[in-house]
């Protein structure tokens, strides 16, 4: 953005044109103020406060740009022929100025390579991306639990898509395919959704995973659609929970940073400030 000055004529001893700011900005996009594109898979279950394809989960402007086709059980079972499709749409969301791309899916981290390399903004595919940074938070002998929608199905593919290897970082994981109204209604196309039913599953998966698993010392939630229950897992085992969403807001405090302001404890002064006369 680009400020120029406009000369007006000296009052009171004041050059206006050091204060009259007119800017002049570039354009190029149908809309703006957008820093974050989501990519949302094809579904129709209802996608309550906390879920990725909820308007209201942010306190910042997101784009929401559903990809047709890409349905749940399609993503989640591996469906490679998806990719362009997905590449095409991060391409997309680029063109309207988007600063940073993520998607509605933590089993798109296999595409996480090659959807990062076609567009030129930050693209994180999966909440996954954050284990390696979790990993590191905890102490020796400590693994890093994972929540995921199936666990019969994410494999090492997935990982290594997000840079790291459960041979060189062991993890625990718990899936929810044994729970139906979480299955039912987010993998296999359901259009309602009992929010305290799954809840409840969440917790019990929760539970389950710490119980047979006592070394998890943080939890990552896999799943997009998890958010929502993060405070039951969290109430459930006391632990920290990183979802999709710490991490996007992480990326987006990286995009717009502002100056910090405050003034210190005087006692921290090492001269008292100076008083300087104004004629």
């Amino acid at each position: 953005m680009e400020l120029k000055g406009i000369a007006e004529p000296r009052a009171n001893g004041i050059d206006r044109s050091m204060v009259s700011l007119t800017p002049v900005y570039d354009g190029g996009f149908t809309t703006y103020g957008f820093s974050l594109g989501i990519l949302i898979l094809d579904a129709r279950y209802p996608r309550v406060p906390g879920d990725l394809g909820n308007g209201t989960t942010f306190t910042y402007p997101v784009v929401l740009q559903a990809v047709p086709n890409a349905t749940p059980r399609r993503v989640v079972d591996g469906d490679a022929s998806l990719l362009d499709t997905f590449v095409a749409a991060a391409r997309d969301l680029e063109q309207q100025g988007v600063k940073a791309i993520t998607t509605s899916c933590g089993f798109l981290a296999v595409f996480q390579k090659e959807m990062a390399s076609a567009v030129r903004v930050p693209v994180f595919t999966s909440s996954l991306i954050q284990v390696p940074l979790v990993q590191n938070m905890l102490g020796r002998g400590r693994r890093v639990g994972i929540l995921t929608a199936d666990g019969s199905c994410l494999t090492e593919a997935h990982f290594e898509g997000v840079g790291w290897s459960s041979r060189e970082i062991p993890v625990a994981i718990q899936g929810m395919e044994p729970y139906p109204n979480f299955t039912g209604s987010i993998l296999n196309g359901g259009t309602t959704l009992d929010f305290e039913a799954v809840a409840a599953e969440m917790e019990d998966a929760t539970n389950r995973l710490v119980r047979d698993n006592p070394d998890v010392g943080a939890i990552v939630l896999e799943c997009t659609n998890m958010p929502p229950y993060a405070a039951v897992v969290q109430a459930a085992i006391g632990l920290p929970v990183f979802d999709i969403l710490t991490l996007s807001d992480m990326v987006y405090r990286t995009m717009h940073r502002v100056p910090t302001a405050g003034p210190m404890p005087s006692n921290f002064l090492r001269e008292p400030p100076r008083m300087t006369a104004v004629s």
